[in-house]
């Protein structure tokens, strides 16, 4: 392995995320837990706990509520140089946490957040990527405003001119698409200047209308890296939900070569599957920048994607220690001294 650090630049909104203590629903709850997360940012958090350098771009607003989330960033070891403040909202998702057969919900409040507000000439690419060995962004962000979509496009040029590794998790969602552009005609730019694209077999259906429902994810992603030759890797992972509180996960992924796939991993009880897709990406990036082997990658990936279903909250705050032991086979979760 490379021992070298590796700085990762992660861009999209951080959210203050409100949540009714334990498992309770929201018509018992009387107070709220506040946490705050967003994937981009999740990931960065996950890969400065497994020892690289990360920092973070996004807009907050300029109040007591965006320095209080500045503080959770800088807390969890993200660099915020590059963070930029201006309006008054920031944008809120509320969760109803799930268990055993009663599904988690969501309900989001990000229309007109300092996020959704931001403009490409706020950002300056060249001087945030200066030092950087790798970007990643998510379908997420050009969803919420055609100023995120235009920042992220030129983040991901930049990083293109600059020789650095970009990763997309590409998942959307089409009711997110609000400002009169649809997924279908915004993220092929995005995508085609992408070395590595995180995605299901469904999302390049509907995002790209390829291949066909209940084609083979080996299917699906050549068809991806034939319309694009840039990407280098699509990976993904399957899901079995036994219930909300057990939950199984295999990485897999068509590297041009060979389909690769992971060990099912079991996991119970579950005690927060938020943020366990940006685990994965956070365990991919590091275990692409530190193995030479695509096959350890991705059982480092599935892994950090396991783990953080046993971390309250959005973030992975595991250690690199932690993840190596359970890629090596260690499920005892034995008390270390």
């Amino acid at each position: 392995m490379n021992s070298v650090p590796k700085k990762v630049i992660t861009f999209g909104e951080v959210m203050m995320r409100l949540s009714p203590p334990g498992y309770e629903k929201f018509a018992q709850a009387n107070s709220l837990e506040l946490v705050y997360g967003g994937g981009e940012a999740n990931v960065g958090i996950s890969c400065a706990y497994l020892g690289m350098k990360a920092a973070h771009v996004t807009r907050f607003p300029d109040n007591a509520l965006g320095k209080a989330a500045t503080q959770f960033l800088r807390k969890h070891w993200l660099s915020t140089e590059h963070v930029i403040f201006g309006d008054s909202m920031i944008g809120k998702y509320f969760l109803e946490k799930g268990a055993v057969h009663r599904s988690s919900e969501v309900i989001y409040e990000r229309e007109g957040s300092s996020f959704s507000l931001i403009q490409p000439e706020m950002v300056d690419w060249e001087n945030i990527l200066k030092d950087a060995d790798w970007f990643h962004w998510t379908g997420i962000t050009p969803a919420i405003s055609k100023g995120a979509a235009l920042c992220c496009l030129d983040a991901i040029k930049t990083a293109n001119k600059m020789g650095i590794k970009v990763s997309g998790d590409i998942n959307s969602r089409d009711n997110m698409w609000k400002y009169g552009e649809t997924m279908q005609e915004v993220m092929p730019e995005l995508v085609r200047h992408c070395d590595i694209v995180i995605t299901s077999s469904r999302g390049i259906h509907e995002m790209f209308g390829l291949s066909k429902p209940g084609d083979k994810y080996r299917v699906a992603a050549k068809l991806l890296m034939d319309k694009f030759p840039k990407i280098g890797k699509v990976v993904g992972k399957t899901r079995k939900s036994v219930s909300a509180s057990h939950q199984q996960i295999l990485g897999k992924m068509w590297n041009g070569r060979e389909y690769l796939k992971t060990k099912t991993l079991n996991i119970t009880p579950v005690i927060d599957r938020v943020g366990t897709g940006d685990a994965y990406a956070a365990g991919l990036i590091y275990g692409l920048l530190h193995y030479n082997d695509d096959m350890q990658a991705l059982n480092f990936a599935s892994a950090a994607c396991a783990l953080k279903h046993t971390v309250p909250g959005d973030v992975n705050l595991v250690s690199l220690e932690n993840v190596t032991s359970l890629m090596e086979g260690d499920t005892s979760g034995a008390i270390r001294r």
